[in-house]
């Protein structure tokens, strides 16, 4: 038989690491007498293992019309010579220099160079890949810095203020009314009411949290009065953003910072 007509016969993939053959064509270009499933077992008990001399397959049975799929095996060059050493037959020899053949050159200088050539030309390909998605993702995350910078900046600012704070101004970084902050604060043990004016409860005070300014104000018959009102010190803010961020309370500003965050994830 010519080349051509074994290369017919049985079709050698080149696609993966190694050749590999079919076993059912190698069982039927050689002529086996037994059936394939009798067959193929018998070999097997020559030594050969799966993974590194043959691995197991499906393929569409020939001539299904139906999609019934048959059990194959791809076995190595090495292996297919064994087999064919073992049938001491015409055929066997003449597979047998096919694959031998085969395996010179696939070894030989310019097939193992331009095998190189094409795993260089790949890996270069996943690293230009993998640079063009870091780039990407570098693109993305100037974004977001861009994005969440001037919120960050303005919340340092607001946190870095030296002067005291009304009740009102810290109640809208959390987007509520004084009313009901102070009812929040209430609630938590930190605070109580006493003749008009929210004071600390004395394990917070002395903190310099708060302090007590005086506040005048016009009487209806027209002179004026005045009261005492509470008002937080920056030192108080403090803590009051890190007691109210315990019972899960986060200031509109960091809310929206987190939100944004997560999406861009």
């Amino acid at each position: 038989m010519t080349t051509t007509a074994l290369e017919r016969a049985v079709h050698v993939d080149f696609s993966g690491d190694a050749p590999m053959i079919s076993a059912r064509e190698l069982h039927d270009a050689l002529e086996i007498q037994t059936v394939f499933r009798q067959w193929f077992p018998r070999m097997l008990k020559y030594g050969f293992q799966e993974g590194s001399d043959y691995v197991k397959v499906l393929q569409k049975s020939e001539g299904s019309r139906t999609g019934q799929t048959e059990i194959d095996y791809l076995v190595s060059v090495d292996m297919a010579k064994h087999i064919c050493m073992i049938q001491r037959s015409q055929k066997g020899m003449q597979y047998r220099q096919y694959f031998l053949e085969i395996e010179r050159a696939w070894n030989s200088p310019e097939k193992v160079m331009a095998r190189a050539l094409q795993i260089a030309k790949k890996q270069i390909e996943e690293l230009q890949t993998r640079c063009f998605c870091l780039s990407v993702e570098n693109r993305r995350q100037e974004g977001l810095i861009r994005e969440i910078k001037p919120k960050a900046e303005y919340a340092d600012k607001v946190l870095q203020s030296k002067s005291l704070l009304l009740t009102t101004q810290i109640a809208k970084d959390y987007g509520m009314s004084a009313v009901k902050f102070n009812r929040l604060l209430y609630d938590l043990g930190i605070q109580y009411r006493v003749g008009g004016q929210w004071v600390l409860y004395a394990k917070y005070q002395n903190q310099g949290y708060t302090a007590s300014t005086t506040v005048t104000f016009p009487k209806s018959d027209g002179t004026f009065d005045s009261k005492q009102q509470t008002e937080w010190t920056q030192k108080g803010r403090r803590f009051l953003y890190l007691i109210l961020k315990d019972h899960g309370y986060i200031p509109s500003v960091e809310r929206q910072l987190l939100e944004m965050t997560s999406e861009r994830r």
